[in-house]
């Protein structure tokens, strides 16, 4: 592909609209995985926060399914496909800034061969798709903003000010500095929409305190920055009034997430090999090739804007490699780092070829990754074409393949529906009977596709922190009475036994069917239904569960 400055318009909007017209095909054909559709019930029962993230993401689904009046995949996923979109122009205008459209472009370009970027805030719905696009405009402003204070003001080794140097020093560093306030002020109110999205968000104040520290400690003088941190702090209110409300019981949550007691170089790895796949290999190893021509002063960029880069990015990338090394982590949650970096990787391409009009070869190979990714994934989900899973008893089938996680939920709701009918004509269960589960996935996935179609209720029965939010939607449906009865639904790629787990709470619990979700007509997993007959035991209410848990707090101290 040739990039010519002046077709560099034309070029992104197609880059635009083919990438927005792919994610929303996917976004409406593939079913939910467990976290997305966990993620719906934020919309369904909205709050000030949630017991296992900000509030934003189940705000924008109710917001793009005008509050859920439009409820299918395509429009749950909505606020993906649109937000990537912008995104990427947002990318792209932050690389043009720093060195011009074609840098800017090669950033849209990275961006979009990303899997997290384009797969995981693209088409899914989850926490990450309302924070990036607030990541990226809270260090947009914070680039403007620096990139446009004189030199006295930025200590930074740029050049002086020339069209000023006949000009009254002082009065031309005031007139910059209160003109490049109001970004310092978005700063502040996008960083906080990024909290109010992922907890996560809070590391563009770590980046921008360590900046001021090191770099340039004049601003710690400035007023403006610290109605900055005010106004980020108002965002965050939700999140405060919540946990105090729960006795914290979110910020318990994450802080259990990420201790450990001994050092563990298997999840280490794990997370390694995360962050290759998920930012894209190719990019992946264009971002430690554009880190090291930072440090070797190789990018010409404004040197404010790239320590500011680097300072909100690998505090990030190695705080959560710490913690890989006590736990297990999840590699999307250092991706929004990698996203920063892209903007490193454009400028150290553009400086390599400064003046070739042809892409370089490296982002040719990150997008063919992309598509190769895309096409493999999409096809293993819908047909199973590589099998990954060797099991071939009932009770195991589908075990270890994680592509069924998002397959056959359709087809369970419309199996399940046929099944219920008959055993009810039977006499088996009643009409009003629901469904129960002691965990929150696949409990999220059986009340979206299972009993929301049939309009049956379903609770959460088990363990506040296998629950999560089900533990306040049993207070919102009514809770547990006695006598009830309730379906049980078990499947073979996480079996579970309610004769064991539930034999203090219901007098009868009978495995009364199976059934078979098949994928290209080969079995890919098997549900297990249950009846739990007669609950004589009344499980607790989330107000008794909140007042132990204070209660054995109290205890501690």
């Amino acid at each position: 592909m040739r990039i010519k400055e002046q077709n560099i318009n034309k070029l992104l909007f197609g880059l635009l609209a083919i990438s927005a017209i792919v994610r929303g095909i996917l976004a409406a054909w593939m079913e939910f995985g467990n976290d997305e559709v966990y993620y719906w019930t934020y919309a369904l029962y909205p709050d000030w926060s949630h017991f296992d993230h900000p509030p934003m993401v189940g705000w924008v689904i109710q917001l793009f399914s005008l509050n859920l009046l439009f409820d299918s995949e395509f429009f749950i996923r909505l606020a993906s496909v649109v937000f990537m979109t912008a995104n990427t122009y947002i990318i792209y205008r932050i690389g043009k800034d720093l060195k011009d459209a074609t840098t800017g472009f090669y950033a849209a370009l990275l961006f979009t061969a990303s899997i997290y970027a384009f797969v995981i805030t693209g088409i899914f719905i989850m926490p990450d798709t309302p924070l990036m696009p607030f990541w990226l405009l809270a260090v947009w402003m914070a680039a403007r903003y620096y990139s446009g204070l004189p030199r006295s003001a930025r200590n930074d080794n740029t050049d002086a000010l020339g069209a000023l140097a006949s000009l009254n020093l002082r009065f031309a560093r005031n007139e910059a500095i209160q003109g490049r306030n109001l970004y310092l002020i978005l700063f502040g109110l996008f960083a906080g929409l990024a909290m109010l999205s992922k907890y996560s968000g809070v590391f563009l104040w770590v980046g921008m305190g360590l900046y001021i520290l090191i770099f340039n400690r004049k601003q710690l003088k400035n007023p403006y920055l610290y109605l900055s941190l005010l106004i980020s702090a108002i965002c965050c209110i939700p999140i405060l009034y919540w946990n105090i409300k729960y006795n914290f019981a979110s910020l318990n949550f994450h802080s259990e997430r990420v201790g450990g007691n001994s050092i563990n170089f298997g999840t280490f790895g794990t997370e390694l090999a995360g962050e290759f796949f998920y930012n894209n290999p190719v990019v992946f190893i264009l971002t430690i090739i554009a880190i090291v021509a930072a440090f070797k002063k190789r990018i010409h960029i404004e040197k404010s804007t790239q320590r500011l880069i680097l300072c909100i990015a690998l505090p990030m990338i190695a705080l959560f490699w710490v913690f890989s090394l006590m736990r297990p982590t999840l590699p999307h949650w250092s991706a929004p780092a990698f996203v920063l970096l892209i903007l490193l990787i454009s400028c150290y391409l553009r400086y390599k070829n400064p003046t070739s009009e042809q892409l370089p070869k490296s982002i040719t190979a990150a997008l063919c990754f992309l598509l190769l990714t895309l096409v493999i994934g999409v096809a293993e989900i819908k047909t199973g074409f590589i099998p990954l899973d060797k099991h071939t008893e009932p009770e195991q089938i589908g075990r270890d393949d994680f592509t069924v996680d998002m397959y056959g939920w359709r087809q369970l709701g419309e199996k399940f529906a046929e099944f219920r009918a008959q055993k009810i004509t039977e006499g088996v269960m009643n009409e009003e009977d629901g469904i129960v589960a002691n965990q929150w996935f696949p409990l999220a996935n059986v009340d979206y596709y299972v009993a929301r179609p049939l309009g049956l209720r379903v609770m959460g029965l088990g363990w506040p922190e296998f629950l999560h939010k089900y533990l306040w939607i049993n207070d919102e449906r009514g809770g547990f009475h006695l006598g009830e009865n309730y379906w049980f639904l078990s499947d073979s790629r996480y079996p579970k036994d309610p004769k064991t787990t539930y034999q203090w709470f219901f007098k009868e619990i009978e495995l009364v069917g199976v059934i078979e979700i098949d994928r290209c007509g080969k079995p890919a997993k098997n549900f297990f239904v249950y009846t739990c007959k007669d609950l004589c035991d009344n499980p607790p209410t989330l107000s008794q569960f909140m007042a132990s848990d204070e209660a054995e707090t109290a205890s501690r101290q």
